[in-house]
């Protein structure tokens, strides 16, 4: 019995032929992400910020406005409110409060009568969270590096595994994916955490494994066919690594589908992070780091290995 097949044994797109349409979708999305990144910025979470989270949720549906207007009345500074998961489900950040871990509890619990006060017996209180901000911006630079010593470590992989200009190549894909992703997050406002830098890191991974299997055919295929046109042999590669590069992405978007459903709100923007970063990190695997190849000097032969 013959296994179910999603793409063909024999396929020929010729995908470096279309190269420059996926180019201009590729700067579409560096550019937009940029722009929205440095003029809309990122929400950040407390886990960077500082504050208090409170979440709660209550029997009717609250008016938001109202109950942003009721919080604001007490001096406890800016508190912003947003719908978390369904309409019953509130989320309150509360900024950090001068005076130190007193004058904090104290605002929680000023929160607290007030909310009382609103909705009775009706709140539950699912999770109260609160970070000071010495230790949010320490977070803050041990991300940056974090997402930085992970470039370098792909950097080297890939040149000790390959040659430079694999390694160069791979840098501008996966750069090309974290750019994209922070533009997702600063595009819908979803909440930048350390979960958000955990997926970022999880889509760099998936993305350069993707593209060191393409890499990998690469090479066999330039000491196979030493007199081919580059083009050609880059065609063949990606085609020969089509069928499993779509076959891992499709199951891995159902493990992610799975947990978008039933996972719940709290890991919601993790795994909208993970499903874009699986499409966007196909998309640079076949159609930025392959195609840089073109424009670097690769040598043929016994030498292409090291």
């Amino acid at each position: 019995m013959k296994g179910l097949r999603l793409i063909p044994q024999e396929t020929n797109f010729n995908f470096i032929g279309h190269r420059f349409f996926a180019y201009a979708l590729s700067l579409v999305v560096i550019v937009g992400s940029l722009f929205l990144v440095f003029t809309k910025g990122l929400n950040f979470g407390i886990d960077f910020t500082g504050g208090t989270l409170i979440e709660i949720q209550v029997e009717e549906i609250p008016d938001l406005a109202q109950l942003r207007g009721t919080l604001n009345g007490l001096g406890l500074g800016d508190i912003s409110l947003q719908e978390f998961g369904s309409p019953n489900d509130v989320l309150i950040r509360l900024p950090e409060q001068e005076g130190g871990p007193e004058a904090q509890s104290a605002a929680i619990e000023s929160i607290r009568t007030a909310l009382n006060e609103k909705f009775g017996e009706g709140v539950d209180y699912r999770r109260t969270e609160f970070v000071g901000p010495q230790v949010g911006d320490e977070l803050k630079t041990q991300a940056m590096y974090a997402v930085l010593f992970s470039m370098l470590g792909i950097l080297a992989y890939i040149w000790f595994r390959f040659e430079w200009q694999f390694g160069v190549a791979a840098i501008i894909a996966v750069t090309h994916d974290v750019i994209g992703t922070l533009g997702l997050f600063a595009l819908t406002g979803m909440t930048f955490d350390l979960s958000s830098v955990a997926a970022i890191l999880m889509i760099a991974g998936y993305s350069i494994n993707d593209t060191v299997v393409i890499f990998d055919r690469i090479r066999e295929t330039l000491r196979k066919f030493k007199k081919k046109p580059l083009p050609d042999i880059l065609n063949r590669a990606i085609n020969d690594t089509l069928a499993r590069t779509i076959v891992t992405g499709l199951t891995t978007l159902l493990a992610l589908i799975a947990l978008w459903l039933f996972g719940g709100e709290v890991i919601r923007g993790f795994v909208d992070a993970l499903i874009f970063g699986i499409i966007i990190g196909t998309h640079s695997s076949i159609f930025v780091a392959a195609p840089l190849l073109l424009y670097m000097k690769l040598r043929r032969g016994e030498n292409t290995e090291n």
